[in-house]
């Protein structure tokens, strides 16, 4: 395609996929990366999920969780690198089953798809934001020598306004978000290698560990059995590395799309997950024995107990701020990709108020009306925590199981759908397959893993686990929207709606023709 400009290729792709041209082209493959890598955010995602590893197996879970994780998450990204390479569009995962689905059920999963992948990715920026007001609250007991120790009304007013200073900050033009993303990449990178490497230099030896320790002390402080227990601490490494179609859903402002997507993704995972590994295992070594000591500080945060018993006290508000800053670069970058999954969506009328949402701020190339909503929405989802721990320990487990569902479908869709699947520049050939299979059958066995509660027993308000609860709503009320009477989606939503205009319809013809030269060529 040498003859074809990229910006006017870029345009081409997306006419043939059915749409027009209607934001800027202002991310290149490092804004992307950095999108994908600071939304998974390393070492701030992990700070909002230790909690949940160490419980549940201890090192043991740390540091080989995390390894059995990471092989499985691999194959997740490859499945939807190749997808976004073959289609690379804002719609993403409901565009995808859609497209490949049979043509008896394409319609109806492919709304069902879209409102999950929404709420997904909201209940995402609130567990972010959740876990960057907790960051907050305890540096702020740090700083105050422990005699401050809040509550959680006083978090939920610090992730509220976390929450409405990114939708301000998002309003602004993409052009900035993106040429802030090279800081953002090495925020994070020097944040890990802090960590990695500082931790064992600074931490005193009463409590460091030792090789048998740190790769080998299983440590069950829940009531279930010790197999079972381990893999729910998977939740910890499966919200890390998460939101693998975020670079996806803001393809159209991506120069090179179909290229720089999949790549974009790759790697910002496999960096991810080597990063992480890295982490857990300078924490595992370096953390102390007394695991109950570290959940039961009043700091209310077991990293940020951690970082208090190695650094002290300076260097931990040191190292805490950075990462405070890191995690609310995670919401922002959040906050870009779900406004424009909404965007996609209200573009072809499955969202109520979608005249209102499918609204671009022509001078920003910013959707800002599909900002403040996710922000709005957000904030919303925000009050779940109020019910307790296991509440807010479900925000995680909601976005990973809502995401899940959605790739599963996305990818078996293409398989199984009927449908041709047409290669991008990315694609894995005769390992595709197995590829895909491992993706999928891990997803499906942790979605229903991911539903059970912390504890086992008897459950009510402060244990249960809100992941059904509020997936199950969502399906619920989506399906009988899409089935209601007269109004409902069955009568009138024919899945993505067309927006390119028929001259650039009718250049697909010569896109074709390009990429059968450059095929000819490479040959």
């Amino acid at each position: 395609m040498s003859n074809v400009p990229a910006k006017a290729k870029d345009e081409l792709i997306l006419a043939q996929l059915g749409y027009k041209q209607e934001f800027k082209r202002d991310f290149g493959i490092l804004e992307l990366f950095g999108v994908a890598f600071s939304i998974q955010g390393v070492l701030p995602s992990i700070a909002s999920v230790l909690v949940y590893s160490i419980p549940y197996g201890g090192a043991v879970n740390m540091v080989w969780g995390w390894a059995v994780c990471s092989i499985f998450l691999m194959f997740i990204a490859t499945a939807i690198a190749e997808l976004g390479s073959a289609a690379p569009t804002s719609g993403g995962v409901y565009y995808w089953t859609f497209h490949f689905s049979s043509p008896k059920f394409r319609n109806y999963l492919s709304w069902l798809l879209g409102y999950i992948d929404t709420m997904s990715y909201i209940v995402g920026i609130a567990g972010i934001n959740w876990g960057c007001a907790v960051q907050i609250m305890a540096a702020a007991s740090i700083g105050s020598d422990m005699s401050f120790e809040a509550n959680v009304f006083q978090t939920y007013g610090a992730f509220v306004a976390i929450t409405i200073s990114q939708a301000i900050f998002c309003s602004f033009a993409t052009k900035i978000i993106a040429r802030l993303q090279s800081v953002y990449i090495l925020m994070n990178i020097g944040l890990c290698f802090a960590v990695i490497f500082g931790m064992p230099a600074n931490t005193p030896l009463e409590f460091k560990n030792d090789a048998k320790y740190g790769f080998g002390s299983f440590q069950n402080l829940s009531s279930w059995p010790d197999g079972f227990a381990f893999i729910i601490g998977f939740l910890a490494p499966l919200w890390v590395v998460g939101g693998f179609d975020s670079t996806v859903h803001i393809s159209e402002e991506a120069r090179n799309a179909s290229t720089a997507i999949p790549w974009a993704v790759m790697l910002s995972t496999a960096a991810t997950c080597i990063l992480g590994w890295g982490i857990n295992v300078s924490l595992a070594f370096n953390m102390g024995t007394d695991v109950e000591g570290i959940l039961s500080n009043p700091i209310g945060q077991p990293l940020a107990t951690i970082f208090f018993n190695g650094f002290g006290q300076r260097g931990t508000l040191g190292i805490w701020s950075a990462l405070i800053i890191a995690q609310f670069m995670m919401g922002t970058s959040g906050l870009v990709s779900s406004s424009r999954q909404i965007f996609a969506f209200s573009r072809d009328g499955a969202l109520p108020f979608s005249k209102y949402l499918y609204y671009v701020n022509e001078s920003l190339s910013v959707p800002t009306h599909c900002v403040w909503f996710t922000a709005i929405i957000a904030i919303l989802l925000g009050l779940i925590p109020l019910a307790g721990n296991a509440a807010s320990g479900a925000i995680f487990a909601m976005a990973v199981v809502g995401q899940y569902i959605c790739y599963t479908t996305a990818i078996t869709a293409r398989w199984v759908g009927g449908t041709a699947f047409k290669k991008g520049p990315f694609h894995m050939g005769v390992l595709s397959f197995p590829i895909s299979l491992c993706a999928v059958l891990f997803m499906s066995f942790m979605c229903v893993i991911l539903l059970f509660p912390a504890e086992p027993g008897q459950v009510g308000p402060a244990t249960m686990n809100y992941t059904v609860l509020v997936i199950g709503s969502v399906m619920l009320l989506s399906t009988a929207y899409y089935f209601f009477p007269v109004y409902g989606g069955i009568h009138w939503f024919k899945g993505p709606v067309m927006t390119a205009t028929e001259d650039l319809a009718d250049s697909r013809s010569i896109l074709e023709k390009n990429i059968i030269a450059e095929s000819v060529g490479l040959a």
